[in-house]
């Protein structure tokens, strides 16, 4: 993965590689695991400390400290250019991406609708990451959908 600097924000273009993911030197699902088990732990973490009401905005500051925290590599507010037939056609920015391997959308809301689930597949769709996470931060606990392409 390429990352380009764009005026105040950092661009990425990601590549579709064949099947298997490296994170951390190790490859497979068990890495993956891993890795998915590390943020959810800094998820609930986040939450324990703020609980529920806060904006969508807050839980993302407070969740990139945290994975940080916790030895993560995160950036916060990717931009991820949707690539057709080799040109730019659309851009979407991605909450929290961990690792270069796992693309977090933060929610804050009573109830999800299919539109944010549909927002995250169109992020794995559009990079070379195999593996999303929409998180919700609504009381009266946090909920965390993975989702694998």
């Amino acid at each position: 993965m390429a990352t380009k600097a764009h005026g105040n924000s950092r661009k990425r273009e990601y590549t579709k590689p064949g099947n298997q993911y490296l994170i951390h030197g190790g490859t497979g699902m068990l890495q993956e695991e891993k890795l998915s088990y590390a943020i959810r732990g800094c998820v609930y973490e986040v939450f324990k400390q703020l609980g529920g009401g806060f904006l969508e905005k807050v839980y993302e500051n407070a969740l990139l400290k945290e994975l940080q925290a916790q030895g993560l590599q995160a950036e916060s507010q990717v931009a991820i250019n949707v690539i057709y037939k080799g040109a730019v056609v659309g851009e979407y920015v991605a909450d929290l991406v961990v690792e270069d391997k796992v693309i977090l959308e933060l929610k804050a809301q009573q109830q999800l609708s299919k539109v944010s689930e549909a927002q995250l597949l169109n992020y794995l769709k559009a990079t070379s990451v195999s593996i999303g996470m929409l998180v919700n931060f609504a009381y009266p606990r946090a909920t965390i959908k993975r989702l694998v392409i």
